[in-house]
């Protein structure tokens, strides 16, 4: 079943996403990473045939409004929008699905809220570790680029050539997968395309969670919960960490496949196997 294009309003602001599947199915949203979109679960969707499958553009991103001016994209502001996609859609219980960063705020999502009936992680399980001793590197950089960002000039490129290939070079994505998030990923400019995602999405984060605090919401998921990695895993996501913290769930059970950090849209039968067996005959009522 492919998805379909679909569309709503928020607070006054623009969602966008791709949803398939039928009335009464299971309820999954689905969170992409960073810099991506929702094009990043086309390749899953038509092997999660009984799934309502809705995967949104989160702000920012894809075909979604970027932030006003003055705000800032934050984890809090992030799950609270998640939240407020949900009740969009009349969503009561619903499963959270993500990948990357994507996977850091539904795990999150999933610590604060008992809405969500199930997680499925996709290599990231509560977002990036920062080391308490970079605190206030981190900071002053955030700070310094924030300043500095009016002064940037957006890169237009004459064809998608440029920047499929960047994608999969940075990605080490097939030009299939890179080419998927690339068309939703830019807007015709005269010119040619720009990237249509909010330039403040590539500052630094100013503050991160610490190791301990990232323990202690992984602890207050009480949802079963489905996560799965690639292997050999990212540099800055590495062993045996990312597999240590699976210790902190109530109910976590972990899969891993050879291939890369795009492993679902790469291998999507295989991944979709996983996620069809981890949510059963289930479904989200509500």
């Amino acid at each position: 079943m492919s998805l379909q294009p679909f569309q709503m309003d928020i607070a006054g602001a623009r969602v966008a996403g791709l949803r398939s599947g039928r009335a009464g199915a299971t309820r999954v949203l689905a969170l992409h990473g960073w810099l991506d979109n929702a094009s990043s679960f086309v390749p899953l969707a038509p092997h999660l045939p009984d799934l309502d499958l809705v995967a949104i553009d989160l702000p920012g991103h894809g075909h979604s409004a970027h932030l006003p001016a003055g705000a800032v994209y934050t984890t809090p502001a992030a799950i609270t929008h998640v939240l407020d996609v949900a009740d969009a859609l009349g969503w009561d219980r619903f499963t959270l699905m993500g990948h990357s960063m994507g996977a850091g705020i539904a795990s999150l999502t999933a610590a604060v809220s008992d809405r969500v009936e199930r997680l499925i992680a996709i290599e990231a399980l509560g977002g990036l570790r920062g080391p308490e001793d970079e605190t206030a590197d981190r900071l002053r950089e955030h700070v310094n680029a924030t300043r500095a960002l009016a002064r940037k000039q957006l890169r237009v490129f004459p064809d998608l050539a440029a920047p499929i290939r960047a994608r999969m070079m940075t990605n080490q994505l097939s030009e299939r997968c890179a080419r998927l998030l690339v068309e939703r990923g830019v807007e015709p400019v005269e010119g040619g395309y720009r990237w249509c995602s909010d330039p403040r999405l590539m500052l630094p984060t100013a503050i991160r969670l610490s190791e301990g605090q990232i323990d202690n919401l992984l602890q207050a998921i009480a949802c079963p919960t489905q996560v799965i990695y690639a292997t050999p895993a990212q540099s800055y996501y590495p062993e045996p960490g990312r597999s240590q913290r699976l210790q902190h769930l109530r109910d976590g059970r972990l899969s891993v496949f050879p291939g890369n950090h795009h492993l679902h849209m790469e291998q999507p039968q295989q991944i979709a196997a996983v996620i069809n067996a981890f949510l059963g005959g289930s479904s989200a009522t509500g």
